[in-house]
């Protein structure tokens, strides 16, 4: 008999066989319990709980891996969790309404190529910030406080770079810079101390190391001017994008696989809708603001009517359907990781248009007959077809198809292109917003009469 209070330190090695047959006396000798371990078995009924914990000490004896601490666990969002958008994510991005505001301004001031493509270079940047805190909030619950405490300094770091935007290629370059690369090292540092004992840093890890390498770049061009700043900051975007990617691939952690990546179907649709209803909020916000310094005369109000015809086509031609069904295409993909880095890519090039058809909105509602500029006509029809081709690219990943109408309205747009230069700006605009018109009649003639299309993206079972 075993006197009361007796406890082993040994334990069956899970792998034995039943009592009676060959190597059912072996035994393994495991080290006492963790203090954490301890406190979890005491708290555990039942003699099955009590085996599969020293089943899960075992198996971290035999691995050599890190055990989950059970505070670091409690960051996670769990299978069983709503995954649905959480206010705290709709919180953090009305910050990007500024942000977004920010760079059609930018855009306006300098109507050449190299705003152009600085503009493409800050948009980069934001859009960075915005999908890695989506990433964060998919895969850590915003319910707990630590994580809302992280978001909510997203949101403060991503309004100083929203503040720093118009003049970041001029006299607030170290300030912009400095904001996105505090942003992603800090994010990173908070978690890693965070999930300390808890097998999702490495994930951490990978992100932060490419963090730091990212950062050289852009803080060399915040120090840098002129063409050598717009170098070394494309160098710094193409670093992450191309680090993401590759699947970030680190010294001593390798790429990430595929099951680290956000691909929780309901949560990333809702994200991707979000975002790209605050882009259509920074449209609203800009047309107003132009019609309210503009005046109320009849010419102008005619361009508000047109901007906001424009804005609302956008809406619709984006809900349609696709928009509607991500979520279900996310899950019924094959590669529900490789589907969602499409969508990423698809509503970044969408916002990008609205972007440019907001530049476009202000021009056209301050000189409405007024002398067209090449440069106009490009902000004017150029922004409803970079909405055109990411609507495209996004239609293909949730149909596996593309409808006509999407080509046929940037060819349209491109052909009346050379007859814009002899039409003043409000002409010009209620011509993009007539090839909306189209395509929004085409979808719905098109869909009258037939069931609802049902999602199938590339690669998907039939």
């Amino acid at each position: 008999m075993r006197p009361a209070g007796w406890r082993s330190n040994f334990c069956p090695d899970p792998r034995v066989t039943a009592p009676g047959q060959a190597g059912s006396n072996d035994r393994r000798l495991v080290r006492p319990l963790s203090g954490d371990l301890a406190h979890r078995l005491v708290g555990t009924g039942g003699r099955g709980g009590v085996v599969r914990l020293l089943q899960h000490q075992y198996k971290a004896d035999r691995t050599g891996e890190p055990m989950t601490t059970s505070r670091a666990g409690e960051l996670l969002r769990r299978p069983g969790d709503p995954q649905r958008a959480t206010f705290l994510e709709l919180f953090f991005d009305l910050a990007l309404i500024f942000a977004l505001m920010q760079l059609s301004r930018g855009l306006i001031e300098n109507l050449a190529w190299s705003g152009a493509l600085q503009t493409v270079v800050l948009l980069l940047a934001v859009w960075w910030v915005w999908f890695t805190t989506a990433a964060i909030t998919d895969r850590f619950d915003p319910q707990r406080p630590a994580i809302q405490l992280l978001v909510i300094a997203t949101l403060v770091g991503s309004l100083v770079m929203g503040a720093a935007l118009t003049e970041a290629f001029r006299d607030t370059g170290l300030i912009f810079a400095g904001a996105t690369v505090v942003i992603h090292i800090g994010r990173g540092l908070f978690l890693l101390i965070a999930l300390r004992g808890h097998e999702m840093r490495r994930t951490v890890g990978r992100l932060l190391f490419w963090s730091g390498v990212s950062a050289v770049p852009w803080i060399a061009g915040a120090l840098a001017h002129g063409t050598t700043r717009g170098a070394l900051w494309t160098l710094a975007v193409a670093v992450q994008y191309a680090a993401y990617a590759l699947g970030f691939p680190t010294p001593g952690l390798g790429r990430a696989p595929r099951s680290e990546l956000p691909n929780v179907a309901e949560h990333l649709a809702e994200r991707y809708r979000q975002f790209f209803i605050i882009a259509l909020g920074e449209l609203i916000l800009i047309t107003g603001l132009a019609f309210n310094r503009s005046g109320f005369a009849a010419d102008r109000s005619a361009a508000f009517v047109v901007s906001i015809a424009t804005t609302v086509l956008l809406w619709r031609i984006y809900i349609y359907r696709a928009g509607e069904l991500l979520s279900a295409a996310i899950a019924a993909a094959a590669d529900p990781a490789r589907l969602a880095r499409s969508a990423s890519i698809a509503h970044l090039v969408m916002v990008a248009g609205i972007v440019v058809t907001a530049a476009g909105n202000e021009l056209v509602i301050a000189h409405p007959f007024g002398h067209t500029q090449p440069a106009w006509i490009a902000v004017i029809l150029g922004g409803p077809a970079l909405f055109l081709a990411g609507r495209a690219r996004f239609e293909y990943a949730v149909f596996g198809r593309v409808s006509r109408d999407r080509p046929i309205g940037l060819l349209v747009l491109a052909a009346l292109t050379p007859a814009m230069l002899h039409v003043p700006p409000l002409l010009v605009a209620l011509a993009a917003t007539a090839v909306l018109a189209g395509i929004a009649i085409s979808d719905t003639t098109r869909a009258r009469g037939h069931p609802p299309e049902q999602p199938s993206p590339p690669g998907a079972p039939s």
